[in-house]
């Protein structure tokens, strides 16, 4: 009870910080939510993409699930979780940037280069959505140690997922018209660093405030 204990004194503390010092911001939001950021991070309890980049409640609309991906477009797909939730964001929110926030030792990136996803009744059909990434990175990297193919592919399968993003049409209609921007981040935990892909030279480069700005994935 110890950990539910401090949930709650963490939940106090929210209470006190926001509803008695910020009663301006929750009165906006009361009357609904404009983010104009989507993020689809991984489930992993050490990535919380609010706490990494300092976002207030409302500044971001968030999808998590392992490994951070994103299934290609598929019409009718049944129980479709994270196409609802892009389908929203987009249509309804009309967010302006959709980010992949990927990171360093994923759990699911693991298990997919050491092929333990497979036996899982439902992991391993969701990471074969990375089976690219993984076929890539074994090409590519066909001697390297578990753990530099497994970063290589943590980065790989961010732009698997970005790719797929173009395949649903109301966002690649916003992208190619310049209202959408969609970007692939990097969190290095063990470096503490966030990188960015640059399509202009097709790799993940430490990321700045300038170039965040410039870093959009197009068609």
């Amino acid at each position: 009870m110890k950990d539910i204990a401090q949930f709650i004194a963490g939940f106090r503390h929210f209470q006190e910080k926001y509803f008695s010092a910020e009663q301006e911001l929750f009165e906006q939001l009361r009357q609904g939510q404009r983010p104009k950021v989507l993020i689809v991070a991984c489930a992993d309890s050490r990535v919380d993409p609010a706490l990494l980049m300092g976002a207030e409640p409302g500044d971001l609309f968030v999808v998590r699930n392992v490994a951070n991906l994103v299934p290609p477009y598929e019409p009718g797909g049944s129980f479709a979780s994270v196409p609802a939730a892009l389908e929203f964001a987009v249509l309804a929110l009309a967010v302006e940037h959709v980010i992949v926030l990927g990171h360093a030792q994923c759990g699911g990136i693991h298990a997919l280069m050491s092929n333990c996803a497979a036996g899982g009744e439902f992991i391993g059909k969701w990471m074969s959505i990375a089976t690219p990434a993984r076929q890539r990175v074994l090409a590519e990297l066909p001697s390297k140690p578990l753990a530099l193919q497994s970063r290589a592919c943590e980065q790989a399968a961010i732009l698997v997922s970005l790719e797929n993003l173009l395949s649903y049409p109301w966002i690649a209609q916003r992208v190619a018209a310049g209202t959408m921007h969609l970007h692939g981040w990097y969190f290095d935990m063990a470096q503490g660093s966030l990188l960015h892909y640059n399509p202009a030279r097709n790799s993940f480069e430490p990321i700045t405030e300038n170039s965040a700005a410039q870093s959009g994935v197009t068609e």
